[in-house]
């Protein structure tokens, strides 16, 4: 029965507690070390909010009388950091794609000289088997010849 369920005695989840003897103590660890944790990154997360929204307010008379300069410099340090990021993606795009025909290419010469191997075994094995229904034949030849 799954652990949703309502229990017989209507205790629903607590039901459920009780039957497997409340937390483990791993789970009440986990908790008590991951609330300080966490409630520490949240703490930090809000001050740095705080921080970037007061700066920004400062800073932004200061924008806005640099504009004329600062758009074109963000525009073409933006555009610097899409091209090298862009390269770069291609890059790893084209090495991937050159590693993987590589690896292809091995497996197809690997799998070809094994069927080329195995078609010289069978050939081996057929002119053997017909090298031996030959001489058979001629030993029955000769019998039949010396009758």
């Amino acid at each position: 029965m799954a652990e949703y369920e309502r229990r017989p005695g209507g205790e629903g989840h607590k039901g459920a507690l009780k039957e497997k003897g409340g937390f483990s103590t791993s789970q009440i660890l986990a908790v008590v070390t991951l609330l300080p944790v966490s409630g520490t990154l949240l703490f930090l997360a809000g001050i740095t909010l705080t921080g970037t929204l007061i700066a920004l307010a400062v800073a932004t008379p200061l924008f806005v009388i640099c504009s004329p300069v600062l758009v074109p410099a963000a525009l073409v340090i933006g555009l610097s950091v899409l091209g090298f990021l862009t390269s770069g993606a291609f890059g790893i795009t084209a090495l991937s794609s050159l590693s993987w025909m590589v690896n292809y290419i091995r497996r197809m010469r690997g799998s070809w000289t094994m069927q080329m191997e195995m078609a010289k075994r069978r050939a081996q094995e057929t002119t053997g088997q017909l090298g031996q229904k030959a001489r058979e034949v001629g030993q029955k030849a000769q019998e039949v010849a010396k009758t």
